[in-house]
Protein backbone atom coordinates (compact mmCIF):
# COMPACT_ATOMS: atom_id res chain seq x y z
CA UNK A 1 0.00 0.00 0.00
CA UNK A 2 2.80 2.44 0.86
CA UNK A 3 4.41 2.12 -2.56
CA UNK A 4 1.08 2.66 -4.32
CA UNK A 5 0.42 5.86 -2.38
CA UNK A 6 3.90 7.22 -3.12
CA UNK A 7 3.36 6.72 -6.86
CA UNK A 8 0.00 8.51 -6.92
CA UNK A 9 -0.44 12.14 -7.84
CA UNK A 10 -3.97 12.15 -6.51
CA UNK A 11 -6.03 9.59 -4.61
CA UNK A 12 -9.78 10.00 -4.10
CA UNK A 13 -11.66 7.56 -1.90
CA UNK A 14 -15.45 7.29 -1.42
CA UNK A 15 -15.95 10.99 -2.15
CA UNK A 16 -19.48 12.39 -1.77
CA UNK A 17 -20.95 15.90 -1.98
CA UNK A 18 -24.58 16.78 -1.23
CA UNK A 19 -26.43 20.07 -1.54
CA UNK A 20 -29.82 20.88 -0.05
CA UNK A 21 -32.44 22.83 -2.00
CA UNK A 22 -35.79 23.40 -0.26
CA UNK A 23 -34.82 20.67 2.21
CA UNK A 24 -34.28 18.20 -0.63
CA UNK A 25 -30.90 16.48 -0.82
CA UNK A 26 -29.12 16.77 -4.17
CA UNK A 27 -26.21 14.34 -4.49
CA UNK A 28 -23.77 16.11 -6.83
CA UNK A 29 -20.90 13.63 -6.27
CA UNK A 30 -21.53 10.01 -5.28
CA UNK A 31 -18.88 7.59 -3.99
CA UNK A 32 -16.13 8.66 -6.39
CA UNK A 33 -12.95 6.57 -6.26
CA UNK A 34 -10.02 7.61 -8.45
CA UNK A 35 -6.30 6.95 -8.47
CA UNK A 36 -4.59 9.51 -10.72
CA UNK A 37 -0.92 8.71 -11.19
CA UNK A 38 1.85 11.23 -10.81
CA UNK A 39 2.88 12.91 -14.09
CA UNK A 40 -0.24 11.76 -15.96
CA UNK A 41 -2.82 13.57 -18.10
CA UNK A 42 -6.38 12.61 -17.10
CA UNK A 43 -9.51 13.98 -18.74
CA UNK A 44 -12.94 13.85 -17.12
CA UNK A 45 -15.90 13.88 -19.49
CA UNK A 46 -19.67 13.77 -19.14
CA UNK A 47 -22.86 15.70 -19.80
CA UNK A 48 -23.60 19.00 -18.06
CA UNK A 49 -24.67 18.34 -14.49
CA UNK A 50 -22.85 15.01 -14.17
CA UNK A 51 -20.71 16.28 -11.27
CA UNK A 52 -17.36 16.77 -13.01
CA UNK A 53 -16.97 20.47 -12.14
CA UNK A 54 -18.09 19.90 -8.55
CA UNK A 55 -15.48 17.16 -8.26
CA UNK A 56 -12.78 19.51 -9.53
CA UNK A 57 -13.87 22.26 -7.13
CA UNK A 58 -13.59 19.83 -4.22
CA UNK A 59 -10.12 18.74 -5.34
CA UNK A 60 -8.88 22.34 -5.42
CA UNK A 61 -10.57 23.29 -2.14
CA UNK A 62 -13.31 25.58 -3.46
CA UNK A 63 -15.93 23.13 -2.17
CA UNK A 64 -15.88 20.87 0.88
CA UNK A 65 -16.88 17.25 0.47
CA UNK A 66 -19.71 15.81 2.55
CA UNK A 67 -17.70 12.64 3.10
CA UNK A 68 -14.69 10.78 1.71
CA UNK A 69 -11.00 11.57 1.41
CA UNK A 70 -8.64 13.29 -1.03
CA UNK A 71 -4.87 12.87 -0.83
CA UNK A 72 -2.31 14.74 -2.92
CA UNK A 73 0.88 12.72 -2.98
CA UNK A 74 3.92 12.29 -5.18
CA UNK A 75 7.46 11.03 -4.69
CA UNK A 76 8.42 14.30 -2.93
CA UNK A 77 5.41 14.32 -0.60
CA UNK A 78 2.39 16.61 -0.69
CA UNK A 79 2.12 18.62 -3.89
CA UNK A 80 0.98 22.12 -4.83
CA UNK A 81 -2.26 22.46 -6.79
CA UNK A 82 -3.07 25.10 -9.42
CA UNK A 83 -6.29 25.63 -11.38
CA UNK A 84 -7.22 27.11 -14.77
CA UNK A 85 -10.89 28.10 -15.00
CA UNK A 86 -13.18 28.33 -18.01
CA UNK A 87 -12.95 32.13 -17.79
CA UNK A 88 -9.42 33.61 -17.61
CA UNK A 89 -10.28 35.59 -14.43
CA UNK A 90 -7.52 38.12 -14.98
CA UNK A 91 -7.25 41.29 -12.91
CA UNK A 92 -8.12 44.12 -15.33
CA UNK A 93 -5.91 46.69 -13.57
CA UNK A 94 -2.78 44.55 -14.01
CA UNK A 95 -0.79 44.01 -17.21
CA UNK A 96 -0.26 40.57 -18.78
CA UNK A 97 3.11 40.26 -17.07
CA UNK A 98 1.77 41.43 -13.71
CA UNK A 99 -1.15 38.99 -13.88
CA UNK A 100 1.23 36.11 -14.55
CA UNK A 101 3.57 37.18 -11.75
CA UNK A 102 0.81 37.64 -9.19
CA UNK A 103 1.01 34.15 -7.54
CA UNK A 104 4.73 34.48 -6.84
CA UNK A 105 5.15 38.16 -5.91
CA UNK A 106 5.27 37.36 -2.18
CA UNK A 107 7.43 34.24 -2.35
CA UNK A 108 10.19 35.15 -4.83
CA UNK A 109 12.67 37.99 -5.27
CA UNK A 110 12.39 40.29 -8.28
CA UNK A 111 15.09 38.54 -10.33
CA UNK A 112 13.45 35.14 -9.90
CA UNK A 113 10.04 36.60 -10.72
CA UNK A 114 11.32 38.20 -13.94
CA UNK A 115 13.11 35.03 -14.99
CA UNK A 116 10.08 32.82 -14.33
CA UNK A 117 7.52 35.10 -15.98
CA UNK A 118 9.71 35.80 -19.02
CA UNK A 119 10.17 32.05 -19.55
CA UNK A 120 6.43 31.47 -19.80
CA UNK A 121 5.77 34.68 -21.75
CA UNK A 122 8.15 33.36 -24.41
CA UNK A 123 6.74 29.82 -24.29
CA UNK A 124 3.16 31.01 -24.72
CA UNK A 125 3.94 33.62 -27.38
CA UNK A 126 2.96 36.53 -25.16
CA UNK A 127 6.24 38.46 -24.91
CA UNK A 128 5.02 41.21 -27.28
CA UNK A 129 1.92 41.70 -25.14
CA UNK A 130 3.51 41.68 -21.69
CA UNK A 131 2.60 45.34 -21.04
CA UNK A 132 -0.95 45.03 -22.42
CA UNK A 133 -4.01 44.98 -20.17
CA UNK A 134 -6.66 42.22 -20.36
CA UNK A 135 -9.07 44.50 -22.24
CA UNK A 136 -6.45 44.87 -24.99
CA UNK A 137 -5.96 41.18 -25.81
CA UNK A 138 -8.10 38.45 -27.39
CA UNK A 139 -9.92 35.67 -25.53
CA UNK A 140 -7.35 33.12 -26.67
CA UNK A 141 -4.49 35.28 -25.41
CA UNK A 142 -6.29 35.87 -22.10
CA UNK A 143 -6.60 32.11 -21.61
CA UNK A 144 -2.87 31.73 -22.31
CA UNK A 145 -2.18 34.37 -19.66
CA UNK A 146 -4.33 32.41 -17.23
CA UNK A 147 -2.35 29.25 -18.04
CA UNK A 148 0.93 31.17 -17.68
CA UNK A 149 -0.14 32.46 -14.27
CA UNK A 150 -0.73 28.89 -13.11
CA UNK A 151 2.60 27.70 -14.53
CA UNK A 152 4.45 30.52 -12.75
CA UNK A 153 3.05 29.16 -9.49
CA UNK A 154 4.75 25.85 -10.45
CA UNK A 155 2.13 23.42 -9.12
CA UNK A 156 2.65 19.68 -9.09
CA UNK A 157 -0.98 19.14 -10.11
CA UNK A 158 -2.82 21.37 -12.61
CA UNK A 159 -6.62 21.27 -12.62
CA UNK A 160 -8.46 22.62 -15.67
CA UNK A 161 -12.20 23.29 -15.67
CA UNK A 162 -13.31 23.45 -19.34
CA UNK A 163 -10.72 26.17 -20.06
CA UNK A 164 -11.33 26.13 -23.83
CA UNK A 165 -15.11 26.13 -23.89
CA UNK A 166 -15.45 29.76 -25.00
CA UNK A 167 -12.82 29.68 -27.76
CA UNK A 168 -13.18 29.27 -31.51
CA UNK A 169 -12.01 26.02 -33.14
CA UNK A 170 -8.65 27.43 -34.27
CA UNK A 171 -7.61 28.79 -30.88
CA UNK A 172 -9.03 25.73 -29.17
CA UNK A 173 -6.80 23.34 -31.11
CA UNK A 174 -3.79 25.65 -30.71
CA UNK A 175 -4.17 25.67 -26.93
CA UNK A 176 -4.88 21.94 -26.81
CA UNK A 177 -1.50 21.39 -28.44
CA UNK A 178 0.05 23.87 -26.00
CA UNK A 179 -1.31 21.83 -23.08
CA UNK A 180 0.19 18.67 -24.57
CA UNK A 181 3.59 20.35 -25.05
CA UNK A 182 3.58 21.60 -21.46
CA UNK A 183 2.62 18.16 -20.17
CA UNK A 184 5.41 16.47 -22.13
CA UNK A 185 8.04 19.09 -21.26
CA UNK A 186 7.33 19.69 -17.57
CA UNK A 187 5.80 16.33 -16.54
CA UNK A 188 2.95 17.91 -14.58
CA UNK A 189 -0.01 15.92 -13.35
CA UNK A 190 -3.00 17.36 -15.23
CA UNK A 191 -6.70 16.78 -14.58
CA UNK A 192 -8.82 18.32 -17.34
CA UNK A 193 -12.63 18.58 -17.22
CA UNK A 194 -14.57 18.82 -20.49
CA UNK A 195 -17.95 17.96 -22.00
CA UNK A 196 -16.31 17.42 -25.42
CA UNK A 197 -15.53 13.73 -26.01
CA UNK A 198 -13.14 14.46 -28.90
CA UNK A 199 -11.19 16.88 -26.72
CA UNK A 200 -11.05 14.35 -23.88
CA UNK A 201 -9.50 11.73 -26.20
CA UNK A 202 -7.18 14.20 -27.96
CA UNK A 203 -5.64 15.31 -24.65
CA UNK A 204 -5.94 12.52 -22.13
CA UNK A 205 -3.89 9.42 -21.42
CA UNK A 206 -6.91 8.23 -19.47
CA UNK A 207 -10.55 9.31 -19.96
CA UNK A 208 -12.78 9.22 -16.89
CA UNK A 209 -16.50 9.07 -17.72
CA UNK A 210 -18.87 10.56 -15.13
CA UNK A 211 -22.65 10.33 -14.89
CA UNK A 212 -25.06 11.37 -12.13
CA UNK A 213 -22.19 12.24 -9.82
CA UNK A 214 -20.19 9.05 -10.07
CA UNK A 215 -17.43 7.50 -12.17
CA UNK A 216 -18.95 4.92 -14.51
CA UNK A 217 -15.83 3.95 -16.46
CA UNK A 218 -12.16 4.75 -17.07
CA UNK A 219 -10.91 4.35 -20.63
CA UNK A 220 -7.15 4.30 -21.45
CA UNK A 221 -6.11 6.12 -24.64
CA UNK A 222 -3.36 4.05 -26.24
CA UNK A 223 -2.31 6.56 -28.89
CA UNK A 224 0.81 8.69 -29.23
CA UNK A 225 0.67 12.50 -29.24
CA UNK A 226 -0.24 14.34 -31.46
CA UNK A 227 -3.37 12.37 -32.28
CA UNK A 228 -5.14 12.16 -35.61
CA UNK A 229 -8.83 12.82 -34.94
CA UNK A 230 -9.70 11.32 -38.35
CA UNK A 231 -7.98 7.99 -37.73
CA UNK A 232 -10.00 4.78 -37.40
CA UNK A 233 -8.72 4.16 -33.86
CA UNK A 234 -9.66 7.67 -32.74
CA UNK A 235 -13.15 7.49 -34.28
CA UNK A 236 -13.80 4.06 -32.74
CA UNK A 237 -12.78 5.26 -29.29
CA UNK A 238 -14.91 8.40 -29.64
CA UNK A 239 -17.95 6.29 -30.53
CA UNK A 240 -17.25 3.91 -27.65
CA UNK A 241 -17.18 6.75 -25.11
CA UNK A 242 -20.18 8.54 -26.64
CA UNK A 243 -22.21 5.34 -26.52
CA UNK A 244 -21.19 4.78 -22.89
CA UNK A 245 -22.37 8.26 -21.96
CA UNK A 246 -25.65 7.87 -23.87
CA UNK A 247 -26.21 4.47 -22.29
CA UNK A 248 -26.28 6.09 -18.86
CA UNK A 249 -28.87 8.73 -19.79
Amino acid sequence: MGKEWNMAGLMIKDLCKSFYINNEEIKAVRNVNLNIKNESFTTIVGKSGCGKTTLLRIICGLETQTSGDINFLNEKGFGKVGIVFQEPRLMPWLTVKQNMAFPITKVSDKNNIDETVNKYLNMLGLEKFKDAYPSQISGGMAQRVSLGRTLCYNPDIILMDEPLGALDAFNRRKLQNEFINIFKKYKKTIVFVTHDVEEAIYLGENVVIMDHGTVVEQVPVNMDYLRDTASIDFIKLREQILNRILLKN
